[in-house]
């Protein structure tokens, strides 16, 4: 396994890991807070945008560059 592989399968990895972690972050902001059912859907719903966006732009790349 070269550098180039190990570098793509950790940034898989770690950047699934950090949106689970973001995930349990933003679902424990909401139950502290007591942000209630609206408040929690949209802590999550921004979130989520945020992680499309970024899968959106990845996927994008990979198809402009063939």
């Amino acid at each position: 396994m070269n550098e180039a592989v190990f570098s793509q399968i950790a940034m898989l990895v770690f950047l699934t890991g950090l949106v689970g972690w973001m995930g349990f972050i933003v679902w424990d902001l909401a139950k502290k807070s007591e942000a209630g059912k609206f408040g929690t859907i949209a802590l999550f719903t921004v979130l989520g945008a945020g992680v499309f966006g970024f899968i959106v732009k990845t996927v994008l790349v990979e198809i402009i560059q063939i």
